[in-house]
C-alpha cells in the first residue's frame, strides 16, 4: 500500500528516543524496583477543588459539542490572564482552546510554515520537536547552546543558521530538558531579529509559572511589538498537575486565530465543556497544592544537586525553571546514553539521555523532578556511585 511523505518525514523522531524508559518499564514489569526520572509528569495530585468542577460539570450535562474555538468561559479566562502579564488588552479572539501543548505546536506549524521551510530550535530541544516540525514539511535547523553558559542562546547564535528559506523560530522557556529561561534581554535580542528577517516565533511556554529563585519569567508574546508574530503554545498540565486533562490553548494575534480556526476545526472541532469549565477555574483561581508543586520542585533540585557536588566527573547546575536538571557526564568519558543504560543497569535508575533532546544533549542525563526529595536524594548517590566507578 502508498503511504503518505509525511509518514516517511517522520521516520525516527518518535519512540526510539524513550528506549531507556521503555526498558525501565519492563523492568519494572518484571518485578524490579527502580527509581524513576525519566518522564516529566507532576506526581502532585489535581487540586480537589478543580477536580470536583470538572465532576460537577460534567454531571450538570456539559458533555455536549463545545464550538471549534474553545468555550466562552475559559476563553475570559485566558483573556484576564494573558492581559494581567502583557499588561495590554489581550482579547478572547486571541485564543484557540486545544487538547495540550502539543496538538497546540502542531496547529500552529501547520499554519505557519511549508514544505522546506526551515525553522530554528535552540539544541537541546524537546524530543517531540523534531517531529512536530518535520509533519508540517519544515526542516528543523538546531542552533547549538554551550552547556557552560547555562544552554543560554542570544541573537548572535540565531543569526548565523538564517537563509533564505528560514520562516520560524521554535522557543521554549523556561526549558525542557535545559531549565533554561530566557532573560529579557535575550528576548528582546531575538525578538528584533525576527522582525528583521520577517520571522514567526513559536513560544513553548508550558512551563511559564516554574522558575526558581529571582528568575523572572519573559515572553516575546508580552511585547506588543511582537504580538503579530509570536504564537504562545501551553496549558495546564505542567501548571496545575493535570496532563491528563489534555487542556492547553494558543495565544496569538486576532488575525492569526482567525486564519488558523478552521484548520484547527479538522483536527478537533471543539473540547470537552466540563473540560474546559475545569481549567477557566484553575486560571481564575489561587491553589496552596500548586505552590507547593512549586516549591517541591525547586528544593528536589537542590537536593540532587547537593548530592553531586564534588563529584570529579559529573556536575550539575540549579536549573532556572522547569521541571528537569540537566547532568553533565562528559568528564566520564561515556555519552549520556551510555550513562543512562549503565545507570539503569547497575544503579536501578532510569534517566533520559540528553542525546534524546538533540546534538546539544551529548553529554548529559536529563532527570525528572517527579519523585519525593528521599528518592531523589537516593538516586543522587546511585549517580554518583556509578561515576565513581567509571572514573
Amino acid at each position: 500500500m502508498r503511504y503518505a511523505k509525511i509518514t516517511e518525514r517522520l521516520q525516527g523522531l518518535g519512540s526510539e528516543k524513550w528506549a531507556v524508559h521503555v526498558e525501565g518499564k519492563e523492568r519494572e514489569a518484571r518485578g524490579e524496583k527502580l527509581i524513576f526520572l525519566s518522564i516529566g509528569e507532576p506526581d502532585a495530585a489535581v487540586p480537589e477543588a478543580i477536580m470536583d468542577v470538572a465532576d460537577r460539570q460534567m454531571r450538570a450535562g456539559r458533555t455536549r459539542y463545545s464550538n471549534g474555538r474553545g468555550e466562552p468561559q475559559v476563553l475570559r479566562a485566558l483573556s484576564s490572564m494573558y492581559s494581567k502579564r502583557s499588561g495590554r488588552h489581550v482579547t478572547p479572539s486571541q485564543f484557540l482552546f486545544l487538547p495540550g501543548t502539543q496538538t497546540a505546536l502542531y496547529v500552529a506549524f501547520m499554519g505557519t510554515i511549508d514544505i522546506g521551510d526551515e525553522v530554528l530550535l535552540p539544541d537541546p530541544y524537546y524530543a517531540t520537536y523534531e517531529g512536530v516540525i518535520a509533519a508540517a514539511g519544515g526542516i528543523p535547523v538546531p542552533v547549538l547552546a554551550d552547556p557552560d553558559r547555562g544552554f543560554h542562546l542570544n541573537a548572535d547564535d540565531l543569526a548565523r543558521k538564517i537563509t533564505p528559506k528560514t520562516r520560524a523560530l521554535l522557543l521554549n522557556t523556561p526549558g525542557n530538558p535545559t531549565g533554561t529561561v530566557f532573560t529579557a534581554d535575550e528576548i528582546a535580542g531575538i525578538g528584533a531579529l525576527c522582525r528583521k528577517h520577517d520571522l514567526w516565533i513559536i513560544s513553548d511556554e508550558v512551563y511559564a509559572t516554574l522558575t526558581y529563585g529571582n528568575t523572572v519569567f519573559v515572553s516575546p508574546f508580552d511585547d506588543a511589538s511582537l504580538e503579530e508574530r509570536t504564537i504562545v503554545v501551553s496549558s495546564v498540565s505542567k501548571s496545575h498537575a493535570m496532563p491528563g486533562f489534555r487542556c492547553g490553548w494558543i495565544a496569538a494575534s486576532e488575525e492569526f486565530c482567525a486564519r488558523i480556526l478552521p484548520m484547527s476545526e479538522t483536527i478537533l472541532f471543539g473540547s470537552q465543556p466540563f473540560l474546559e469549565d475545569a481549567t477557566a477555574f484553575a486560571l481564575e483561581n489561587y491553589f496552596p497544592e500548586v505552590e507547593e508543586m512549586k516549591v517541591n520542585y525547586e528544593k528536589r533540585a537542590r537536593a540532587l544537586i547537593a548530592g553531586l557536588k564534588g563529584a570529579r566527573t559529573i556536575s550539575a547546575r540549579m536549573p532556572e525553571g522547569g521541571m528537569f536538571v540537566m547532568v553533565d557526564v562528559r568528564k566520564s568519558g561515556l555519552t549520556g546514553d551510555e550513562f543512562a543504560r549503565r545507570l539503569l543497569a547497575e544503579e536501578a535508575v532510569v534517566t533520559m539521555p540528553g542525546e534524546s533532546f538533540g546534538e546539544g544533549g551529548g553529554g548529559h542525563l536529563r532527570v525528572a523532578l517527579t519523585v519525593d526529595e528521599a528518592q531523589i536524594t537516593e538516586a543522587s548517590k546511585r549517580i554518583r556511585r556509578l561515576a565513581e566507578r567509571i572514573g
